[in-house]
C-alpha cells in the first residue's frame, strides 16, 4: 500500500474540508435581514388576507430590490434601489411575455442574462448582482398565466417593489444614524474582458443549462438556470467549486427540511410567516456560509413557486424536481466556472469576441 499517497489524499481532503466549512466574518445586523425579510413578507400576508395568496407571492418577488440597497449616502441610495426595481420589472415582463412564445424561450433568457450581467458589472453592482433578475424572467416564463392576466401581474411584482423601497427609506434613515455611510466611487473604466466576454460566457452558459431541461423535459425548470448562475458568478475557480458544493450539498439537507415542512398542516398564513422567517434566516446566513445559507434557500424557493399547489399534487415530486434542478444548474455552471477562468479558453475565445465588438466601445 502507498502510505504517501493516502497522506496526500488525507490532506487533500483537509484542506477541502477546511475551505468547505469556513465561516465568513460579516457585520451584517438583524435590522438588514428583518426589514427584508419584511419587504419580501408583508405581500405575502396581504395576500393571504385577500385569499389570494398567488398575488402575494408575485408581489414579494418585488421585496427582492431590497437587498440590493447600497450602503452610499440616502439619494444615491434610492435612486440605485429605483434602477434596480425597473431593472426586475422589465426583467419579469420580458420572462412572462416569453411565456407565449415558448421556441424564444432560451434565447430570451440567454439575452437577459448577458445583458443584465454587463450591467451589473459595468455599475459594480454588488452580491446578489444578476442573480435575481435572471430569476424573476426565469419564473414569469413558467408563470402557468393567461395572456389577459400579464397587466395584474405585472402590476403586483410593481407594487412589492415600491413596498420595498419604502421599508429601504426607513431603513436607510435608521442605519444612517448609526454608521457613516460609504462613498459614491466613480466608475472605473469599461474592462472588456469582466464586463463583456464574462458576461457573454455566463450567460451562454445559462442558456445551455436551460436548454439541457428542455431537453430532459423538466417540469418548470426554473430553477437550473438560476443554479448555474448563482454557482459561475464565483470571483475564481476555487469560489465556484466551493459554491458547486456547497449548493448541491445544501440543497440535500434543504430538501429533509422542506420535507418536514411540508408535512406539516400549512395554509396561507402560516405559509406566509414560514417563508418570512425562511427569508431573515437566509440573510443572516449567506454572508457567512453559503451552503448553510442553501439549506434554507431550498424550501423557501419550493414555497415560492409552489405555495398555491400545496395539496394539489405529490410533495415528493416537487423536492425530486427541485433537486435534479439544482444538481444539473450546478454541474453546468461549475463547467461554465472552468472554462471562464480558463486562460487558453478566454484568450481563444476572446479576440474572436474583440472582432465582433464595435472598437469604439473598448
Amino acid at each position: 500500500m502507498d502510505w504517501r499517497g493516502w497522506d496526500k489524499f488525507q490532506a487533500l481532503m483537509r484542506r477541502e474540508i477546511s475551505h468547505l466549512a469556513t465561516f465568513n466574518v460579516s457585520d451584517r445586523r438583524w435590522p438588514m435581514p428583518f426589514c427584508a425579510a419584511l419587504a419580501s413578507g408583508l405581500p405575502l400576508l396581504v395576500g393571504a388576507w385577500f385569499d389570494h395568496l398567488d398575488y402575494g407571492l408575485v408581489s414579494s418577488m418585488g421585496g427582492l430590490t431590497f437587498l440590493y440597497l447600497p450602503a452610499t449616502p440616502l439619494a444615491h441610495r434610492m435612486a440605485a434601489l429605483m434602477a434596480s426595481a425597473f431593472g426586475l420589472c422589465a426583467c419579469y415582463i420580458l420572462g412572462v411575455m416569453t411565456h407565449f412564445v415558448p421556441i424564444l424561450i432560451v434565447p430570451v433568457l440567454t439575452f437577459i442574462a448577458v445583458l443584465v450581467s454587463m450591467l451589473c458589472r459595468f455599475f459594480v453592482l454588488g452580491p446578489p448582482g444578476s442573480l435575481f433578475f435572471v430569476m424573476a424572467a426565469a419564473i414569469g416564463v413558467y408563470s402557468p398565466i393567461e395572456f389577459l392576466q400579464m397587466p395584474t401581474y405585472v402590476g403586483l411584482l410593481t407594487m412589492g417593489c415600491l413596498l420595498a423601497g419604502l421599508i429601504a427609506f426607513f431603513y436607510s434613515l435608521y442605519t444612517l444614524r448609526v454608521s457613516a455611510p460609504q462613498a459614491v466611487r466613480p466608475l472605473p473604466a469599461l474592462d472588456f474582458d469582466f464586463v463583456v466576454f464574462d458576461s457573454i460566457v455566463i450567460g451562454a452558459f445559462v442558456g445551455i443549462s436551460l436548454l439541457l431541461a428542455q431537453f430532459m423535459q423538466l417540469d418548470r425548470p426554473y430553477w437550473v438556470p438560476v443554479s448555474c448562475l448563482a454557482v459561475i458568478q464565483g470571483a475564481s475557480l476555487r469560489a465556484v467549486w466551493n459554491k458547486q458544493v456547497h449548493r448541491i450539498v445544501g440543497t440535500g439537507i434543504g430538501l429533509v427540511l422542506a420535507w418536514g415542512l411540508l408535512t406539516l398542516p400549512l395554509e396561507k398564513w402560516s405559509v406566509s410567516l414560514l417563508m418570512m422567517a425562511l427569508a431573515f434566516i437566509i440573510e443572516m446566513l449567506i454572508v457567512r456560509h453559503y451552503g448553510l445559507a442553501a439549506v434554507f434557500i431550498t424550501p423557501l424557493t419550493i414555497l415560492l413557486a409552489d405555495a398555491t399547489q400545496l395539496g394539489h399534487g405529490s410533495t415528493n415530486a416537487i423536492l425530486e424536481a427541485r433537486l435534479v434542478d439544482t444538481v444539473l444548474g450546478s454541474l453546468v455552471g461549475f463547467v461554465g466556472g472552468l472554462c471562464l477562468h480558463s486562460p487558453g479558453f478566454r484568450n481563444k475565445l476572446g479576440r474572436q469576441i474583440r472582432r465582433l465588438w464595435p472598437s469604439r466601445s473598448v
